[in-house]
């Protein structure tokens, strides 16, 4: 029969249509593990932002058919092309600088001054008048990192050769430093970024002087780091400061640029304190100081004079007895150097509390959520906006408090999980989200007249594949606390069938798995195993972060108990479904998860048939003293609580298949855990699989994560299919 005949004939059969469905298609482990950073990436805008003190937004354009900086008027969202790629290679040509491929990563003074580094040459762009000006502002050494630079008067500071270079004047950089090395270490994050530390060097607001740190590791114990990419193969050795034994010194520094002199702070004895929240005046007169002791349970808010580092005053005290964990710098609402807003978990939540002439005015915010960012201040409203956890810990959404009468309303209109920026007025807010709906959108909001204009719904980029049904599941600890999982159902799920299932975790400190976020299942490894058949349940219980104080000090000395209990009000849940097969479970972690996971299998023997636990803690008195000791005090004190969680000596408990996993250059939890594990287990007679990942540090990434997880997956296979 003529094929036209036939498909009018199909068409006649099917009542005048007919519905052609593509199959959905499985992902691939690359797709699954790479997929969202690069084949299925969501639609963004690139290097949207708030063109410095502006009110004006910029983003960058780069593909085939264009290569732009724009910049936009929120008012009327009238958009002009500030520069092209071809007008800043022109610029720097003339200027003997490297031409540029793409557009590079640009920071913003104000609308018509922007700046980048290329070539290890920091350019500061002029558009004033329509014509593109440049100037060189300092060139930088190779090795120039980290690097920071203030807006004000273009100033550059830069640690090179292990010391402290500023360039503040005539565009030739100062040596501020001559006895930097190994031991002695300038302008790099310490106290091994723990407090929130992510810089340790610090512009004053005008620019007159940098506030930097500078620590002394000299007194702590060489750790030797293998590189066995070299025959023979050679060691690195770092500063590792163990639990219970000897940390670094750290002092704060202050360089006038008028008179070139460095002064520094007078913050004391002991030497083992933490030097955290630094923080300028407005003013620059002074510079404030959260010297938290080494037991973490004693905090002092102490002012400085920046001209002779003399100590003028302790603010305010903070006690508890388990610990005070300062996480966040003053925030000072405007130029009255006398009022500043504190961050505090003292009630039990993270919350804001205004402070003025040195005494506290109010507490701002309340209740049993926390705030999780302070995005600025409204100057019209006298509104603070900050993104909280109010309306719900899986979400983050966008909140302003008035500053006089506390009162707090909902800026976001959809809830979600927001990442925002405001305008330096505090007039706009450019407002990017997900939620387990919505991939990404981008909004523009006029704070005051709650305008909305949306910039970018970003299409589902995983449509056409077989994405899992992912359900959330509310269960509670055996005190009552609420927890919070998801439970991910496999393919063409049947539930006369019993499925294999898998429970991955983490449960530490700091890190929640389950966000309303897209993709909901938080991670498309998941939706990977649910297209094989299994089932995969994440439970966040008591311990982990972003639920308040009391629930994340739950397990304060005794780390590896309570978590244990809120995992195990997960199996049993999941041992209820008649659908999971209780047989075939298995288990995997990575970190504080792979220490979980390894505590289950010995201490909860014979509940998981096989456990996958990478760069996993054996023994707390190996990791380093200012996580460790915040949670579990000292070996010294905690004796008890250490030996509790001590996994090395419980390995003949163990039930079942367990596969360990750590990089060969892991400098945060060091490969020597996971080896004496080993060790013990050859001891023994226990029969553990290793598997290690030459080069690579704590975390496996790139294209060897790709490796990683088809390992893991295998493993799973193998003994749970």
């Amino acid at each position: 029969m003529n094929k036209k005949l036939i498909f009018a004939l199909l068409i006649f059969l099917c009542g005048g249509s007919i519905t052609m469905q593509a199959q959905k298609k499985n992902f691939t482990m690359a797709e699954a593990v790479n997929g969202m950073a690069s084949k299925f990436a969501v639609l963004n805008m690139k290097q949207l932002q708030w063109m410095g003190i502006s009110d004006m937004y910029s983003y960058v354009v780069n593909n085939d058919s264009a290569k732009e900086v724009y910049a936009v008027n929120p008012a009327t969202f009238e958009r002009k092309t500030l520069a092209t790629l071809e007008q800043l290679n022109t610029v720097l040509d003339s200027k003997g600088i490297k031409k540029l491929t793409a557009i590079p990563t640009i920071s913003f003074k104000n609308q018509t001054t922007f700046y980048f580094t290329q070539d290890n040459k920091i350019v500061l762009f002029t558009t004033d008048g329509g014509t593109l000006n440049a100037e060189l502002v300092a060139t930088l050494p190779e090795d120039a990192d980290p690097v920071t630079i203030d807006t004000n008067k273009m100033s550059v500071a830069f640690i090179s050769n292990d010391n402290l270079f500023v360039n503040y004047k005539d565009g030739k950089p100062m040596q501020l430093t001559k006895d930097g090395s190994r031991n002695i270490v300038y302008g790099d994050s310490i106290h091994r970024n723990e407090f929130g530390i992510d810089e340790a060097m610090f512009w004053s607001p005008a620019g007159n002087y940098l506030a930097f740190y500078r620590m002394d590791q000299s007194m702590v114990e060489d750790y030797p780091i293998v590189n066995w990419n070299d025959v023979p193969a050679t060691v690195v050795n770092i500063k590792y400061p163990f639990a219970g034994r000897t940390s670094h010194q750290v002092t704060l520094g202050v360089f006038d640029c008028k008179t070139g002199k460095i002064i520094y702070l007078k913050t004391g004895e002991p030497k083992e304190q933490y030097l955290t929240t630094v923080s300028w005046s407005p003013d620059e007169k002074y510079v404030y100081v959260s010297l938290l002791n080494r037991e973490q349970n004693h905090l002092s808010l102490n002012r400085y004079d920046a001209i002779t580092g003399e100590f003028i005053k302790t603010i305010f005290e903070e006690s508890n007895e388990k610990y005070v964990e300062p996480q966040h710098p003053l925030y000072f609402p405007s130029e009255n150097p006398n009022q500043f807003i504190w961050w505090s978990q003292r009630d039990g939540y993270m919350h804001l509390y205004s402070y003025s002439n040195d005494t506290l005015a109010k507490q701002l915010t309340s209740g049993d959520w926390l705030v999780n960012e302070i995005l600025g201040i409204d100057k019209k409203s006298n509104e603070l906006i900050f993104t909280s956890s109010k309306e719900s810990p899986m979400q983050k959404n966008v909140y302003a408090v008035n500053l006089s009468t506390k009162a707090i309303r909902n800026v976001s209109t959809t809830m979600a999980t927001h990442t925002a920026q405001l305008s330096a007025s505090g007039n706009y807010l450019i407002d990017v989200f997900t939620n387990k709906e919505t991939p990404r959108a981008i909004e523009v909001t006029n704070i005051n007249s709650k305008f909305e204009k949306r910039l970018l719904t970003a299409p589902n980029t995983i449509l056409d594949y077989n994405t899992a049904r992912v359900e959330q599941i509310n269960l509670s600890a055996s005190d009552g606390t609420a927890l919070i999982g998801k439970l991910v159902y496999p393919l063409d799920f049947d539930s006369n069938k019993k499925y294999p299932t898998i429970v991955y975790l983490y449960n530490g400190p700091h890190v929640q798995l389950n966000r309303d976020v897209f993709p909901f299942s938080g991670n498309l490894w998941y939706d990977y195993m649910a297209q094989h058949g299994y089932i995969v349940f994440v439970l966040d219980g008591r311990g982990s972060g972003n639920r308040g104080f009391k629930f994340e000090s739950a397990t304060h000395l005794k780390l590896g108990t309570v978590e244990l209990e809120d995992q195990m009000v997960g199996v049993n849940y999941l041992k209820s479904l008649p659908f999971v097969d209780a047989n075939r479970m298995g288990i995997h972690g990575w970190s504080f998860g792979g220490f979980m996971t390894t505590s289950m299998m010995l201490k909860h023997p014979g509940i998981f048939k096989c456990a996958v636990a990478g760069g996993p803690v054996m023994d707390w008195s190996m990791y380093e003293v200012m996580y460790t000791e915040r949670y579990m005090s000292t070996p010294q004190k905690n004796s008890t609580g250490y030996s509790n969680s001590l996994l090395l000596d419980k390995v003949k408990n163990l039930q079942g298949k367990l596969l360990l996993i750590h990089g060969t250059k892991d400098d945060t939890v060091v490969w020597e855990q996971s080896m004496k594990f080993i060790k013990n287990s050859v001891d023994e007679g226990i029969q553990v699989d290793y598997f290690v990942y030459p080069g690579h540090p704590h975390n496996v990434r790139g294209k060897d994560r790709v490796h990683l997880m088809q390992k893991v997956t295998d493993y799973f296979d193998l003994y749970l299919k």
